[in-house]
């Protein structure tokens, strides 16, 4: 059997290391089909890989096939799963695959989702819809353009299964997603391992948390202060996550603290959506009855799933201390909102006590108008113009397609932007367009579009729809 080009990365067994009673070995499955559906080669420079020379083929072997690659890790942990304790979890159709240093220096986790059983599927068959796969390849790469901070995902191969499940229509084709991200290490792992009363287990992996994912803190002496400081710093990356959430219009569907990563990272997003109109109460997932985790309500659960976090880790760091660092959640994650949503205005570097009444006016009219909010700023990209900071009637000129009601809405916001392009100077403005392109992609990725490309996907195995919006998202 050939060498794949994946096989020459020099894995790293850190997590391996820890021992047993943080993962379970797993076999991978073999599955009667293997088609590339998807490989992202703009992750393969970071893995030290050139892409022109990792053929489809490399893909196949290395992660459809999993050949030359063992052993996988099936994951433990526990969460809290719409507010309730669940003790009945862990990695249950994926696994950890291998974990390599980056070009730069960083150690990076791959972990697989749909790759079968393993101790945790609860007689589930350990798979992953194609339908899913394409909807997750969609998200991780749309959120990474928006500039979340998010698991990527690596390659995408249909397996030849057919699945039946109850929100698709059945049988319905499989797949096996690969992810590409810092640390699947999930706040549930802490968790678990305060419910086998183990202070000892989370120890360790709070040393092995800080030793590869927060290196820095290492120079400080004293053991208290630096769990301490690797708290607060959890809860400033916590709270930049979720205010880029808000920014990028993303719902999250389940945010459990399962699916909360102690790096500050996004995945498993479950029946995400991105929003269509500004709505805070709106909710992605069809079974979160009661909005639990509805869009505008994601810094708040962020901060209670931060708050259970104190549980496991008050039995190695003083509570008191990480009290004090979650209440500086909010400020820091509202702070962290109005920088990136002036970026998304065309404002890079705009004073926040300057800026705040755009970001207001812009919450204003997107909440109370017809108009859908990824195009409100995809319009903003296409339309802005030199002459704009002449006139305000310049703004927006072509508004005939508006209703009268949210013409009259939109002359508030195009009055506010008028007086910051009047304050602005010359370098300031002629900023603008880069800034608004490197913020707002072109792509518009809510359900009807999703099922649009899906569409051509399960009539016609048309993949043109899906590669064309993967590739409009570069731009």
């Amino acid at each position: 059997m050939s060498q794949h080009c994946f096989q020459t990365l020099e894995y790293e067994p850190a997590f391996l290391s820890l021992g047993e009673d943080y993962w379970d070995e797993v076999q991978a499955p073999t599955f009667p089909q293997h088609i590339l559906r998807f490989r992202n080669d703009t992750l393969l420079p970071l893995m030290g890989l050139d892409p022109a020379n990792v053929t489809d083929a490399d893909f196949i072997a290395a992660f459809g096939q999993f050949q030359g690659r063992e052993p996988f890790l099936a994951m433990r942990y526990h969460g809290y799963q719409f507010g309730e304790y669940n003790p009945h979890l862990g990695d249950g159709r994926g696994f950890l695959y291998g974990q390599f240093r980056g070009v730069d220096g960083q150690l990076y986790d791959l972990g697989t989702k749909g790759s079968g059983t393993t101790p945790y599927s609860r007689g589930g068959d350990g798979r992953l819809t194609l339908k899913g796969g394409v909807r997750e390849v969609l998200a991780s790469e749309l959120l990474h353009r928006l500039g979340v901070c998010t698991f990527r995902s690596l390659s995408l191969v249909e397996t030849g299964e057919s699945l039946w499940r109850g929100d698709e229509p059945s049988p319905t084709r499989s797949s096996v997603l690969v992810r590409l991200g810092r640390s699947l290490i999930r706040f549930g792992t802490f968790e678990r391992l305060h419910y086998l009363r183990r202070p000892d287990l989370i120890r360790r992996l709070l040393d092995y948390v800080i030793y590869y994912y927060y290196p820095h803190l290492l120079q400080i002496p004293d053991t208290k202060e630096r769990d301490c400081a690797f708290y607060r710093e959890l809860v400033a990356r916590t709270a930049d996550l979720a205010a880029q959430w808000l920014v990028a219009g993303f719902c999250h569907g389940v945010l459990n603290t399962d699916n909360m990563a102690i790096t500050g990272e996004s995945f498993d997003y479950g029946p995400y959506v991105f929003l269509e109109r500004y709505d805070l109460g709106f909710t992605a997932a069809y079974f979160d009855y009661y909005g639990r985790y509805a869009y505008g309500n994601q810094p708040a659960i962020c901060a209670w799933n931060l708050e259970k976090l104190q549980i496991p880790l008050s039995s190695v760091m003083p509570l008191e201390e990480m009290q004090a660092a979650l209440k500086t959640f909010g400020d820091r994650c509202q702070t962290t909102y109005l920088k990136l949503m002036l970026k998304r205005l065309g404002w890079a570097g705009l004073p926040l006590e300057i800026g705040r009444s755009l970001v207001a006016e812009t919450q204003a009219f997107l909440s109370r108008s017809a108009i859908s909010y990824p195009q409100f700023f995809v319009s903003l990209r296409q339309e802005f113009a030199p002459e704009w900071a002449a006139d305000p009637s310049h703004i927006f000129c072509d508004s005939s397609t508006l209703t009268p009601t949210d013409q009259k809405l939109l002359e508030t916001w195009k009055r506010t932007y008028f007086e910051l392009l009047q304050r602005a100077n010359p370098p300031q403005r002629a900023a603008i367009p880069q800034t608004l392109q490197a913020a707002n992609p072109l792509v518009i990725l809510t359900r009807p579009q999703i099922e649009y490309i899906w569409q051509a996907i399960t009539q016609e195995d048309d993949w043109s729809r899906f590669t064309a919006t993967l590739e409009l998202m570069q731009a």
